[in-house]
């Protein structure tokens, strides 16, 4: 074997430990359509029954890797999620029905991983003031099953009423919540306008929490989700005014951390770039031996 191609193999164990960015698709995630799954979850005991609510974003595997792990540790998604005021469920207790999704993965028809709610300004407690008075919040599912391993987060994202009046959702509650959601995650200072989207329509900004800043860009696309009432939860009271329950537009988000705590950023390559230089230099030191 050649000194280039033993360079090569210690380059490649050197960095063994850096996840590989599964991006081996043409838009950093799959359709779920595509493998028998569906843009819409499964709602328990809907009439009539069989109603879902769309999954109108999703974090595209072309963002960051530590973006699409499930941590709060080393900038990840919940971490991300913080950082534009959203927040995990009041002191951890989950409330509310399951929704479940098939992402055309090969997982099938899964529960969502969490639901992830408006915080109000206080990342510990506030979300408790979201279950009782409503507000924005989501769930989400990450594909990552056999079949269809991007890594993509996808969203289910609404508005939602007090607990009194069941978390119905708002009139027009499934485009707003996206849209305010997109609104916060880039840092707008303005409303997004809902209602004068397209699929050409794009917005970036910047949000921070615990040291990392987070850089989004978001793209609206159509095609995913139709622009219709059929077979959307709460159809009846969420469509308005001639509109349909959800205008058909996902939103997709890209994000990449654009800067980390100083104790976090830059330890990482050095330490790559050390153990590469002593393998080499190892490598080197046997092949020279074996020539002598």
């Amino acid at each position: 074997m050649s000194l280039f191609s033993l360079s090569l193999l210690a380059l490649a164990a050197a960095s063994h430990h850096s996840p590989t960015h599964r991006r081996n698709t043409n838009y950093g995630y799959y359709i779920p359509a595509n493998n028998g799954g569906s843009m819409l979850t499964q709602v328990p005991d809907t009439y009539p029954a069989g109603l879902g609510e769309p999954l109108n974003i999703i974090i595209s595997a072309y963002s960051d890797w530590d973006i699409l792990q499930n941590t709060v540790n080393n900038g990840g998604l919940i971490n991300y999620f913080q950082s534009f005021g959203f927040s995990t469920e009041c002191l951890g207790q989950h409330s509310g029905s399951d929704q479940a999704a098939d992402l055309g993965d090969g997982h099938g028809w899964l529960n969502e991983t969490a639901v992830i709610r408006w915080a109000y300004g206080n990342i510990t407690f506030g979300t408790c003031e979201e279950t009782i008075n409503g507000g924005n919040h989501f769930r989400y599912w990450i594909q990552n099953g056999p079949e269809a391993n991007s890594g993509a987060i996808f969203l289910g994202v609404s508005y939602e009423l007090p607990i009194a009046q069941q978390h119905d959702i708002i009139v027009n509650g499934y485009n707003l919540g996206r849209d305010w959601l997109v609104g916060n995650a880039t840092a707008q200072s303005s409303v997004i306008p809902t209602n004068n989207l397209t699929n050409t329509s794009t917005y970036a900004g910047m949000t921070s929490y615990n040291g990392y800043t987070y850089s989004t860009t978001v793209n609206y696309i159509s095609g995913l989700l139709q622009n219709s009432s059929n077979g959307i939860n709460h159809y009846q009271s969420v469509a308005s005014g001639g509109l349909n329950a959800i205008d058909g537009l996902v939103a997709i988000m890209t994000v990449k951390i654009d800067s980390k705590p100083e104790a976090t950023s830059g330890a990482t390559p050095l330490k790559r770039s050390i153990t590469a230089t002593w393998l080499l230099i190892a490598i080197f030191g046997i092949l020279m031996h074996a020539s002598i």
